[in-house]
């Protein structure tokens, strides 16, 4: 199984806008794709307020290309983050048994 952590800096300002997406669009559509075992989404803290994250866990990284394409080590992004993510980061880790 492979781990997936995706984070997300939001420009200033644009933290509500990304919220409401992170909650009504992305997760939802994430938690549809098949292969995914489990999702663990992460509201920004006080001491990060512009960061968001999702911890995936996927099957198998033939799942995640499924979803992601080819290009699965890079950030999948959606339309609707257009304008309001400012920085993006995205790492992979065998899931310990």
């Amino acid at each position: 199984m492979l781990v997936r952590i995706f984070r997300a800096v939001i420009h200033d300002g644009k933290i509500d806008q990304f919220r409401d997406f992170f909650l009504n669009t992305a997760l939802p559509l994430m938690r549809e794709q098949e292969g995914l075992i489990s999702i663990t989404p992460g509201l920004p803290r006080a001491e990060a307020p512009n960061e968001f994250c999702m911890v995936m866990v996927w099957e198998s990284v033939e799942a995640l290309a499924a979803f992601a394409g080819e290009a699965w080590r890079q950030p999948h992004v959606h339309p609707d983050e257009e304008g309001i993510v400012k920085e993006r980061y995205l790492h992979h880790y065998d899931l310990a048994a």
